[in-house]
């Protein structure tokens, strides 16, 4: 899933009456697969020849320090929801489960107001719609189905764009080893994220 935009412009008075507009920070978290610097050098290449050979994009290029997969979107809230992390944590506890191979093999546009450039894969692992579906279970369980999406398409989204890619695109494959799991946070319009939690794979 890519990560969607969520106005912040809300006007607030303060004790005096003062009507200046102030943004109210808008939380988010999210579960995600977070690729090692190896991984992240040969995205950057990627995006970096997209950048080259598609200019009609007219992209915003995502800074790859920010370069993650969506497992789950945990939702935008008015603060950080420790309820939220603490049932994020647990269903990650939960999970039991080798580390993974997953290739990368073509570019793909998804439609929108801005439409995003992504990585995708031809075949999805079996061990990566597991651990989304075990994770879904999990977190359901725990109550916090409100913001679960009922599908998955694996994807890591490398820009923001005025143009869209109407057919894939191959490029030179990316083979990412999955290792963990990451539980992110971060503010709206903010460029920082943090990582709140890592989890290595195991059986």
């Amino acid at each position: 899933m890519a990560i969607r935009q969520t106005p912040t412009d809300i006007p607030q008075l303060d004790l005096l009456g003062d009507a200046q507009a102030r943004p109210a920070e808008v939380h988010r978290l999210f579960l995600a697969l977070i690729p090692d610097e190896s991984v992240r050098a040969r995205l950057t290449a990627v995006a970096d020849a997209l950048r080259f050979q598609c200019p009609e994009l007219r992209a915003r290029w995502i800074d790859p320090a920010r370069y993650h997969a969506t497992l789950h979107f945990l939702g935008d809230h008015a603060m950080l929801r420790p309820d939220i992390v603490a049932a994020a944590k647990a269903a990650v506890d939960s999970i039991r489960m080798a580390p993974f191979e997953w290739l990368l093999d073509h570019a793909a546009g998804f439609r929108g107001r801005q439409p995003p450039c992504v990585l995708r894969c031809s075949v999805v692992p079996e061990p990566l719609q597991q651990l989304w579906q075990e994770l879904r279970r999990a977190l359901l369980l725990s109550g916090q189905g409100r913001q679960l999406e009922r599908t998955f398409t694996p994807h890591v989204t490398l820009a923001y764009s005025r143009g869209v890619l109407l057919q894939p695109m191959a490029i030179e494959p990316v083979s990412w080893r999955v290792e963990d799991i990451a539980l992110i946070h971060g503010v709206v319009g903010q460029p920082q994220q943090q990582v709140l939690g890592r989890w290595p794979l195991q059986d």
